[in-house]
């Protein structure tokens, strides 16, 4: 049986031989958020069941494949669809493609994902950069013998997500006339929505938003030293701010209304990317 290092090598060599140059930055997009493909030029599709060794996604918003191409001049690659530990995956396969990336050469992330707002000054349709995540509740993708040429046993956690690029995402809103939030991403496992004593327990933690993705892939990108970019769309407000129930229709439905804005904000901060 193929080991872990063996088989993210394998899924970097065929795509290396699909994609040609490495591209500056990867992209993850979220529930509802896939659109901003259509932006993305001289593209290749690649589907999951393509590459060696890839999971398949199996949540509705999720197409599930990679698409490769330039944006704003920038090589880029983008996942249409990620993995879920509530899928039933482990965590390493959920930090995959993240582990495959790095491989590719590739040290720049930007993650994408629809998100709860447990803030209650926000309101369904906002962008919030993430500052900070709260990760109490994931199993941590680092867990097990330590993958030394990735990184290190113990990786700082301190700034995560790498204040330049909020720097860069908050001139790119301005320069858009996009209002954006700060604040701090709270993790649960799912799927099912959290209940509102969670929320209450998150929001005294000091959470902004709630959701159910972004801190694997996070914990696993700041452990090989990529540079990360989050950002959330508010796509509801969490269990027990009001008193309507939760479905994931309602992710995606506002997700479609605010992709405009979201699109152009991604596009601008990797056409000012440096």
């Amino acid at each position: 049986m193929k080991n872990y290092m063996s088989m993210a090598k394998e899924s970097a060599e065929y795509l290396k031989s699909k994609i040609g140059k490495t591209p500056l930055v990867s992209i993850v997009l979220g529930s509802g958020l896939g659109n901003l493909a259509k932006s993305i030029s001289d593209k290749r599709e690649i589907y999951y069941e393509q590459i060696p060794n890839f999971p398949k996604t199996t949540v509705p918003g999720h197409d599930g494949m990679l698409i490769y191409g330039e944006l704003c001049g920038r090589s880029v690659i983008a996942m249409k669809g990620r993995f879920h530990y509530y899928e039933g995956w482990n965590m390493q396969e959920v930090v995959f493609p993240l582990r495959v990336f790095k491989l590719l050469g590739i040290n720049n992330l930007i993650l994408t994902n629809a998100a709860g707002a447990v803030n209650t000054g926000f309101k369904p349709g906002d962008l919030m950069l993430i500052t900070d995540h709260i990760g109490f509740f994931a199993e941590n993708p680092l867990r097990g013998p330590n993958m030394d040429e990735f990184g290190p046993r113990f990786p700082d956690m301190t700034r995560v997500y790498d204040r330049n690029l909020i720097e860069l995402a908050l001139m790119c809103a301005k320069n858009l006339n996009c209002e954006i939030k700060q604040g701090v991403y709270g993790y649960t496992k799912g799927p099912s929505f959290e209940t509102p004593a969670e929320i209450k327990a998150l929001r005294a933690f000091g959470a902004d938003a709630v959701g159910m993705s972004t801190v694997p892939e996070a914990i696993a990108a700041r452990h090989m030293g990529m540079r990360i970019l989050g950002i959330s769309c508010m796509t509801n407000m969490a269990a027990g701010v009001t008193d309507k129930p939760l479905t994931h229709e309602e992710v995606i439905e506002t997700g479609k209304m605010v992709e405009k804005k979201f699109e152009a904000l991604i596009i601008e901060t990797i056409k000012n990317w440096t």
